[in-house]
Protein backbone atom coordinates (compact mmCIF):
# COMPACT_ATOMS: atom_id res chain seq x y z
CA UNK A 1 0.00 0.00 0.00
CA UNK A 2 1.11 3.78 -0.75
CA UNK A 3 -0.46 6.25 1.51
CA UNK A 4 0.62 9.70 0.49
CA UNK A 5 -0.52 12.36 3.54
CA UNK A 6 -0.25 16.14 4.48
CA UNK A 7 0.06 17.51 7.85
CA UNK A 8 1.47 15.06 8.75
CA UNK A 9 4.39 16.08 11.43
CA UNK A 10 1.43 16.40 14.29
CA UNK A 11 -2.23 15.22 15.51
CA UNK A 12 -4.19 13.54 12.67
CA UNK A 13 -1.49 13.51 10.16
CA UNK A 14 0.93 11.51 12.58
CA UNK A 15 -1.50 9.32 13.54
CA UNK A 16 -2.98 8.29 10.43
CA UNK A 17 1.20 7.61 9.35
CA UNK A 18 1.38 5.52 12.46
CA UNK A 19 -1.88 3.71 11.93
CA UNK A 20 -0.44 3.18 8.03
CA UNK A 21 3.07 2.40 8.79
CA UNK A 22 1.70 -0.22 10.93
CA UNK A 23 0.19 -2.27 8.20
CA UNK A 24 2.95 -2.14 6.32
CA UNK A 25 2.25 1.15 3.81
CA UNK A 26 4.91 3.09 2.41
CA UNK A 27 4.50 6.96 3.32
CA UNK A 28 5.11 10.30 2.01
CA UNK A 29 5.12 12.48 4.69
CA UNK A 30 4.19 15.98 4.60
CA UNK A 31 4.80 18.64 7.04
CA UNK A 32 6.12 22.11 7.35
CA UNK A 33 8.58 21.02 10.58
CA UNK A 34 11.58 19.00 9.40
CA UNK A 35 12.09 17.93 12.85
CA UNK A 36 8.99 16.33 13.59
CA UNK A 37 8.56 14.69 10.39
CA UNK A 38 12.34 13.55 10.82
CA UNK A 39 11.20 11.80 14.31
CA UNK A 40 8.39 10.79 13.25
CA UNK A 41 10.15 8.78 9.82
CA UNK A 42 12.42 6.97 12.61
CA UNK A 43 10.05 6.51 14.99
CA UNK A 44 8.12 4.36 12.68
CA UNK A 45 10.56 2.59 11.18
CA UNK A 46 8.71 2.57 7.73
CA UNK A 47 9.95 2.88 3.98
CA UNK A 48 8.84 6.75 4.41
CA UNK A 49 10.06 9.80 2.20
CA UNK A 50 9.98 12.93 4.41
CA UNK A 51 8.64 16.35 2.21
CA UNK A 52 9.30 19.92 4.24
CA UNK A 53 6.63 22.03 2.70
CA UNK A 54 4.34 24.63 2.80
CA UNK A 55 1.03 23.25 0.88
CA UNK A 56 0.29 26.27 -0.24
CA UNK A 57 3.35 26.32 -2.22
CA UNK A 58 1.88 24.03 -5.68
CA UNK A 59 5.41 24.02 -7.50
CA UNK A 60 6.80 22.58 -3.92
CA UNK A 61 4.05 20.03 -3.83
CA UNK A 62 4.71 19.30 -8.02
CA UNK A 63 7.97 18.37 -6.78
CA UNK A 64 7.57 16.25 -4.01
CA UNK A 65 4.55 14.33 -5.94
CA UNK A 66 7.39 13.57 -8.82
CA UNK A 67 9.33 11.93 -6.34
CA UNK A 68 6.82 10.04 -4.37
CA UNK A 69 5.99 8.79 -7.95
CA UNK A 70 9.23 7.82 -9.01
CA UNK A 71 10.30 5.82 -5.89
CA UNK A 72 7.04 4.22 -5.16
CA UNK A 73 4.45 4.63 -8.08
CA UNK A 74 1.05 6.10 -8.00
CA UNK A 75 -0.37 5.77 -4.92
CA UNK A 76 -3.57 4.27 -3.55
CA UNK A 77 -4.16 6.63 -0.75
CA UNK A 78 -3.81 10.60 -0.69
CA UNK A 79 -4.80 12.28 2.45
CA UNK A 80 -5.28 16.12 2.25
CA UNK A 81 -4.97 16.41 5.83
CA UNK A 82 -3.12 19.77 6.28
CA UNK A 83 -5.48 22.40 7.80
CA UNK A 84 -5.16 25.67 10.18
CA UNK A 85 -7.69 26.98 12.36
CA UNK A 86 -7.48 30.78 14.32
CA UNK A 87 -10.16 32.91 15.57
CA UNK A 88 -11.21 35.49 12.90
CA UNK A 89 -13.65 38.77 13.23
CA UNK A 90 -14.05 40.38 9.74
CA UNK A 91 -14.63 43.63 11.32
CA UNK A 92 -10.38 43.94 12.51
CA UNK A 93 -8.42 44.70 8.81
CA UNK A 94 -5.47 42.33 10.83
CA UNK A 95 -7.45 39.49 10.34
CA UNK A 96 -7.50 39.77 6.81
CA UNK A 97 -4.19 37.87 6.73
CA UNK A 98 -5.41 35.41 8.69
CA UNK A 99 -8.98 34.79 6.10
CA UNK A 100 -6.42 34.59 3.50
CA UNK A 101 -3.54 32.02 5.23
CA UNK A 102 -6.94 29.25 6.06
CA UNK A 103 -8.58 29.40 2.91
CA UNK A 104 -4.96 29.15 1.18
CA UNK A 105 -3.85 26.41 3.38
CA UNK A 106 -7.49 24.15 3.80
CA UNK A 107 -9.21 24.87 0.20
CA UNK A 108 -5.50 25.50 -2.19
CA UNK A 109 -3.44 23.28 -0.02
CA UNK A 110 -6.40 20.22 -0.66
CA UNK A 111 -6.04 21.23 -4.88
CA UNK A 112 -2.45 21.21 -4.49
CA UNK A 113 -1.75 18.27 -2.80
CA UNK A 114 -4.23 16.14 -4.95
CA UNK A 115 -3.08 18.23 -8.79
CA UNK A 116 0.01 16.19 -9.37
CA UNK A 117 -0.92 13.00 -8.59
CA UNK A 118 -4.55 12.28 -10.80
CA UNK A 119 -2.79 11.31 -14.41
CA UNK A 120 -0.76 9.11 -12.89
CA UNK A 121 -3.69 7.30 -10.63
CA UNK A 122 -6.24 7.63 -13.56
CA UNK A 123 -3.40 5.48 -15.79
CA UNK A 124 -3.45 2.90 -13.15
CA UNK A 125 -7.12 2.87 -12.65
CA UNK A 126 -7.18 2.78 -9.25
CA UNK A 127 -6.73 4.83 -5.60
CA UNK A 128 -8.47 7.20 -3.27
CA UNK A 129 -8.48 11.23 -3.02
CA UNK A 130 -9.10 11.77 0.00
CA UNK A 131 -10.27 15.48 2.33
CA UNK A 132 -10.27 15.92 5.52
CA UNK A 133 -13.11 19.08 6.12
CA UNK A 134 -15.07 19.42 9.40
CA UNK A 135 -18.76 19.05 10.59
CA UNK A 136 -17.86 23.13 10.62
CA UNK A 137 -18.16 23.39 7.09
CA UNK A 138 -22.09 22.18 7.60
CA UNK A 139 -22.94 25.44 8.72
CA UNK A 140 -21.26 29.03 9.72
CA UNK A 141 -19.45 29.21 13.39
CA UNK A 142 -19.53 32.64 14.75
CA UNK A 143 -16.00 33.60 15.33
CA UNK A 144 -14.66 31.31 13.72
CA UNK A 145 -16.17 32.27 9.91
CA UNK A 146 -12.74 31.98 7.62
CA UNK A 147 -12.60 28.25 9.12
CA UNK A 148 -16.11 27.35 8.35
CA UNK A 149 -15.63 28.89 5.12
CA UNK A 150 -12.59 27.18 4.03
CA UNK A 151 -14.07 23.72 5.15
CA UNK A 152 -17.74 24.19 3.27
CA UNK A 153 -15.50 25.07 0.37
CA UNK A 154 -13.78 22.09 0.81
CA UNK A 155 -16.86 20.08 0.75
CA UNK A 156 -18.13 21.56 -2.02
CA UNK A 157 -14.86 21.18 -3.81
CA UNK A 158 -14.54 17.81 -3.45
CA UNK A 159 -17.99 17.04 -4.35
CA UNK A 160 -17.49 18.18 -7.85
CA UNK A 161 -13.95 16.88 -7.42
CA UNK A 162 -16.02 12.94 -7.01
CA UNK A 163 -18.20 13.43 -9.45
CA UNK A 164 -15.49 14.66 -11.79
CA UNK A 165 -13.64 11.57 -11.80
CA UNK A 166 -16.55 8.91 -12.25
CA UNK A 167 -15.21 6.26 -14.16
CA UNK A 168 -11.91 6.75 -13.63
CA UNK A 169 -11.41 4.08 -11.23
CA UNK A 170 -10.48 6.66 -8.52
CA UNK A 171 -12.29 7.06 -5.56
CA UNK A 172 -12.95 10.70 -3.46
CA UNK A 173 -14.02 11.18 -0.39
CA UNK A 174 -14.72 13.49 2.31
CA UNK A 175 -14.71 13.21 5.86
CA UNK A 176 -15.70 15.30 7.98
CA UNK A 177 -14.56 15.12 11.82
CA UNK A 178 -16.24 16.69 14.61
CA UNK A 179 -13.64 17.43 17.62
CA UNK A 180 -10.19 15.61 17.73
CA UNK A 181 -7.77 16.80 20.04
CA UNK A 182 -4.72 18.63 18.71
CA UNK A 183 -3.02 21.84 18.98
CA UNK A 184 -5.48 23.44 17.24
CA UNK A 185 -7.90 22.35 19.95
CA UNK A 186 -5.73 22.66 22.86
CA UNK A 187 -6.65 26.51 22.43
CA UNK A 188 -10.13 26.34 22.51
CA UNK A 189 -12.11 28.02 25.71
CA UNK A 190 -15.28 26.04 25.17
CA UNK A 191 -16.39 22.40 26.07
CA UNK A 192 -16.01 20.20 22.84
CA UNK A 193 -18.38 17.43 22.80
CA UNK A 194 -17.44 14.13 22.17
CA UNK A 195 -13.68 15.27 21.36
CA UNK A 196 -11.65 12.30 19.96
CA UNK A 197 -8.02 11.46 20.52
CA UNK A 198 -6.05 10.88 17.61
CA UNK A 199 -5.56 7.88 17.25
CA UNK A 200 -9.13 7.06 17.37
CA UNK A 201 -9.94 9.55 14.56
CA UNK A 202 -7.16 7.93 12.29
CA UNK A 203 -8.69 4.41 13.25
CA UNK A 204 -12.21 5.64 11.99
CA UNK A 205 -10.81 7.47 9.42
CA UNK A 206 -9.26 4.50 8.07
CA UNK A 207 -12.24 2.84 8.18
CA UNK A 208 -14.35 5.13 6.24
CA UNK A 209 -11.31 5.23 3.20
CA UNK A 210 -11.16 1.35 3.23
CA UNK A 211 -14.98 1.36 2.50
CA UNK A 212 -14.83 4.12 -0.12
CA UNK A 213 -17.60 6.54 1.30
CA UNK A 214 -18.23 9.46 -0.17
CA UNK A 215 -18.73 11.20 2.46
CA UNK A 216 -18.95 10.77 6.76
CA UNK A 217 -19.39 12.78 9.54
CA UNK A 218 -17.35 10.75 12.72
CA UNK A 219 -18.12 10.18 15.31
CA UNK A 220 -21.57 8.83 14.64
CA UNK A 221 -22.85 11.34 17.78
CA UNK A 222 -21.26 14.31 15.42
CA UNK A 223 -23.00 12.92 12.50
CA UNK A 224 -26.16 12.87 14.15
CA UNK A 225 -25.48 16.66 15.67
CA UNK A 226 -24.19 17.44 12.23
CA UNK A 227 -27.50 16.33 10.52
CA UNK A 228 -29.44 18.57 13.13
CA UNK A 229 -27.32 21.67 12.79
CA UNK A 230 -27.99 21.02 8.32
CA UNK A 231 -31.83 21.13 9.05
CA UNK A 232 -32.14 23.98 11.25
CA UNK A 233 -34.01 26.87 10.17
CA UNK A 234 -31.30 30.01 9.67
CA UNK A 235 -33.62 31.88 12.54
CA UNK A 236 -33.29 28.81 14.93
CA UNK A 237 -30.00 28.72 14.32
CA UNK A 238 -28.85 32.39 14.82
CA UNK A 239 -30.88 32.32 17.96
CA UNK A 240 -28.87 29.08 19.09
CA UNK A 241 -25.42 30.33 18.30
CA UNK A 242 -25.62 34.33 19.21
CA UNK A 243 -24.14 33.19 22.83
CA UNK A 244 -21.70 30.81 21.31
CA UNK A 245 -18.14 31.54 22.79
CA UNK A 246 -15.49 32.62 19.96
CA UNK A 247 -12.64 30.78 19.24
CA UNK A 248 -9.50 32.94 20.17
CA UNK A 249 -7.91 35.55 17.32
CA UNK A 250 -4.38 34.19 18.20
CA UNK A 251 -1.20 34.67 16.07
CA UNK A 252 0.09 31.31 14.27
CA UNK A 253 3.05 31.05 12.35
CA UNK A 254 1.71 30.60 9.44
CA UNK A 255 0.60 34.00 8.38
Amino acid sequence: MRVFITGASSGIGAALAKHYAAQGAQLGLVGRNQERLTTLSNELGANCAIYVLDVRNATALQQAAADFLARFGAPDIIIANAGVSRGTLTEHAEDIAAFQAVMDINVMGMVHTFQPFIAAMKQAGSGSLVGIASVAGLRGIPGASAYSASKAAAISYLESLRVELIGTGINVTTICPGYIRTPMTDVNPYPMPFLMEPDTAARKMARIIRQKRRIAITPWQMAFAGGLMRLLPAFVWDWVMKKAPYKPRLDWDWL
